[in-house]
């Protein structure tokens, strides 16, 4: 599909696509005259795209973690680390978070 589609379907911006793009977490095919693209993985990929974004983690992060799920990573093992600092960064601003709701409940309820 062409990125026109790629952005109906996902309802995702062609500059905010082509900007994935450039970061490296989409890759798509180049047609001679070269247009873009891109096969039906594409969707989901701008999905978890948007997901990892919304969680506040930057592109770099995001390529990063999307080459790790691929497989196309040559140091798995630097994955797995990378993966799981992540995740405990992500868990401890979840619980900052949860104390922030906590207080406003509070001040709430009184």
């Amino acid at each position: 599909m062409k990125i026109g589609e790629l952005s109906n379907r996902t309802g995702v911006s062609i500059r905010a696509l082509r900007y994935y793009e450039e970061k490296g977490a989409l890759r798509p095919q180049r047609t001679s005259s070269g247009y873009r693209i891109f096969d039906d993985d594409a969707v989901s990929t701008v999905g978890h795209i948007q997901t990892l974004l919304s969680a506040g983690l930057g592109m770099e992060l995001i390529t990063e973690i999307l080459t790790c799920a691929s497989g196309e990573s040559v140091l798995l093992q630097g994955c797995r680390e990378r993966l799981l600092h992540e995740r405990l960064r992500m868990t401890a601003d979840i619980d900052r978070i949860n104390t922030a709701r906590s207080m406003l409940d509070r001040l709430l309820d009184s």
